[in-house]
């Protein structure tokens, strides 16, 4: 197939999930062969880099690339809606040090895309046929296994020790289904491992708005206030554990991850014809993965 870049720029701006900043993200068409490049230009010279797992610095809350004095946070949303949708290469212009969190999903990245719609180049696309079975395993029981197929489909399984959110699956094998079936899906997290994040000034973009909440070991009346007051939101009742606002699909945050797994796996630089099958996938997973895979097929 031919690779397509998208017909016109637009711009897409929110705050950041850990600064709390304005961040502004302009998505410009590109030239052939250049893949997805994120530029920094609120940095002296407006550094760019192709985004390429060889940039992972960091992992958490979100896949961080880095080279130098170029960093760009939470890429993982835009690398997703613009792998699903077929887009090979785009200019991404931000004005800040992560990309804008919007409400946690890709939702409105594929808005845009499919707004200002693709135009076919010239060149071929780049393509790993998956030809025999790729196994990673972790010592954490994180699995991911890449299959022959004759098109592109994720399978995820997630798994928390939660009374709330134990086990769950989603799939997706066709493509075409993303933006009804994925990207509306938001980036959950539990209350737990926000507090105390909250206490020392991190996640200062984070609200009921941009992440799906789960609220599962109940706190004490004063610290659920103390959590509502530092995400600007009302107050809520301490006693009621569940989920802090409503679900967007009945297995939202299963979803995610496999909206997680494809802006990760696009690291690789290049389309996979194959099937992904992941256990407990997330990002510090998802990108050794990518990155070995990467590194096998560059030393071929």
């Amino acid at each position: 197939m031919k690779q397509h870049t998208i017909q016109e720029s637009f711009t897409l701006s929110s705050v950041g999930l850990h600064t709390g900043l304005m961040i502004n993200a302009t998505f410009r068409p590109a030239e052939e062969n250049t893949g997805i490049r994120l530029c920094r230009i609120d940095l002296p010279k407006k550094p760019c880099y192709q985004a390429l797992a060889d940039y992972v610095s960091g992992t958490e809350r979100g896949t961080v690339l880095e080279h130098g004095k170029w960093k760009i946070s939470t890429v993982e949303h835009a690398l997703s809606a613009l792998y699903a949708l077929g887009v090979d290469n785009c200019l991404i212009e931000v004005d800040g040090p992560e990309m804008p969190i919007l409400d946690g999903s890709a939702k409105y990245f594929v808005r845009e895309i499919q707004r200002v719609g693709l135009r076919e180049q010239e060149a071929e696309q780049q393509v790993l046929v998956v030809s025999e079975p790729i196994e990673y395993v972790s010592e954490h029981g994180h699995r991911m296994r890449i299959e022959p197929c004759d098109h592109y489909e994720v399978d995820v399984t997630i798994a928390f020790r939660s009374v709330l959110l134990r086990e769950q699956h989603a799939t997706l094998t066709d493509l075409n289904d993303y933006p009804r079936e994925v990207a509306a899906a938001r980036t959950f997290c539990f209350v737990r491992e926000i507090e105390p994040l909250l206490r020392v000034g991190l996640i200062k973009g984070g609200d009921l708005k941009n992440a799906l909440v789960i609220y599962e070991t109940e706190m004490s009346q004063e610290g659920m206030d103390y959590f509502c007051d530092k995400l600007g939101q009302p107050h809520m009742d301490a006693t009621k554990l569940g989920y802090l606002s409503p679900l967007n699909y009945q297995n939202e945050p299963a979803r995610h991850k496999l909206l997680d797994v494809i802006g990760d796996l696009s690291l690789l630089g290049m389309r996979i014809q194959g099937r992904i099958v992941a256990f407990k996938p997330g990002h510090t997973f998802n990108t050794q993965c990518v990155r070995k895979l990467r590194n096998q097929i560059m030393s071929e």
